[in-house]
């Protein structure tokens, strides 16, 4: 009983808020309520931050800029692969966003003038800015991975973009044939979301295991180590016994290339073939975060923790996984978090005023089957140029907890995605 306090009290409201610091408003004075704050990217990150710009002060001129008319969640869509969800229930729109006074664009943005600072659409329209905030999420490297491009992503879906490719794969699965095998290739870090993969790989044996019991999980893991390791290992040896297997770096898992015609994932040791294969590529920031001149020599987003400012580029803020966020992780609580500290200290900024360091709530929950849940949170705070863990803030499910803990753990991961959607899209 006392690691379901511990565990309910540290994980239900984790990656949904930020300290009071975080959300300190900054009053800006009248004479700068006509600031213009342009946000790229209505994810998790940029919705958010569009939304508490508002909130912080309802005189800025706030613009949302998203090509897609519709957003399409990537937590909770491995349900989806795995027809426990479907996909509508990952949908919102921006119609309450709008509702908000803030201007939604459904454009692409192609150009940013730093020195001019203006932000060009695709339909040649140009916006003017004082202050940008770009949360681009990621992109895909195709070109790090030989044989593998957006042709291929048709036979070997990556799903790393939920929608149509969360949709792809799961009719895969649905066609394969009993006893066939499914391949999954796992990147190196850095990636989005370090443990959905392992999530992936135990709801898709879920799926197996009732509907083609006959069928194999292989994975194929650009890493030695992977997050909470123990409790996916547990977990597939209690509920899938013979049905995963994981083959490391070390072991000759990294995948060097791979061969559409015929489903084939080549690593250092060895070809396999698969009758599904999903193939993870790796990652980098997405494409506007490049065009802002905001990108280092590693494919990510150098920020002042503090502010969020581009060490790159003026007058621009990076949020979200295009950033390089040292101890935290990139994911959806994150970049919800970060949204709303970002939002404070662009308000201050406008204002003239110094912001306050934030402290930042990340979470990350994993669902392996139907009612079987586990979670690890951490806070986090400026350190170094980068965020680091607050000593003794970190929260990792117990190895060794009972199933009415991982029952209470899947309802609370529910409740967070409930929570975070309501409060950014609803």
């Amino acid at each position: 009983m006392d690691a379901l306090r511990l565990m309910t009290r540290r994980n239900v409201v984790r990656g949904i808020a930020a300290t009071t610091a975080s959300f300190a408003s900054p009053y800006p004075s009248r004479a700068q309520s006509a600031a213009r704050v342009v946000v790229i990217g209505g994810g998790f990150g940029g919705a958010a931050c569009a939304r508490a710009l508002r909130r912080i002060d309802a005189k800025l001129q706030v613009t949302l800029v998203e090509p897609n008319k519709v957003f399409t969640a990537c937590p909770f869509s491995n349900e989806v692969i795995a027809s426990l969800r479907d996909i509508e229930a990952q949908q919102f729109t921006y119609d309450k966003i709008a509702a908000d006074g803030i201007s939604v664009i459904a454009q692409a943005a192609v150009r940013i003038d730093p020195q001019a600072r203006t932000v060009g659409l695709a339909d040649g329209t140009t916006l003017s800015y004082d202050r940008l905030v770009l949360s681009p999420g990621i992109d895909l490297r195709y070109e790090a991975l030989p044989g593998y491009d957006e042709a291929s992503a048709l036979k070997m879906p990556h799903a790393w973009k939920a929608g149509e490719q969360t949709v792809l794969l799961r009719r895969q699965l649905e066609a394969m044939d009993d006893g066939g095998v499914v391949v999954l290739a796992v990147p190196a870090s850095p990636s989005r979301c370090p443990p959905a993969p392992y999530e992936r790989a135990s709801l898709i044996a879920h799926y197996l295991k009732a509907k083609k019991p006959r069928s194999k999980i292989l994975i194929l893991d650009a890493k030695d180590t992977i997050p909470q390791q123990r409790l996916f290992e547990n977990a597939w040896k209690e509920l899938y016994p013979g049905m995963i297997e994981r083959i490391s770096l070390s072991q000759g898992g990294r995948v060097v290339s791979v061969e559409p015609a015929t489903n084939t994932l080549v690593t250092d040791f060895g070809n396999y073939e698969a009758q599904v294969a999903n193939v993870i590529p790796p990652q980098k920031a997405g494409t506007i975060a490049g065009i802002a001149g905001t990108v280092d020599n590693t494919g990510w987003c150098p920020i002042d923790p503090v502010t969020f400012a581009s060490k790159l580029a003026p007058n621009i803020h990076v949020i979200g996984d295009a950033c390089i966020g040292g101890g935290i992780p990139k994911s959806a609580s994150a970049a919800n978090a970060e949204a709303k500290a970002c939002a404070a200290a662009v308000a201050s900024l406008i204002a003239g005023k110094s912001p306050a360091a934030p402290k930042l709530d990340g979470t990350c929950y994993n669902t392996v089957a139907p009612g079987y849940a586990f979670s690890l949170s951490g806070t986090y705070q400026p350190h170094d140029d980068i965020f680091a863990e607050v000593e003794g803030t970190g929260f990792t499910s117990p190895v060794d907890a009972p199933r009415d803990i991982r029952l209470k753990e899947a309802e609370i991961a529910q409740a967070w995605f409930h929570t975070i959607t309501a409060e950014t899209f609803g």
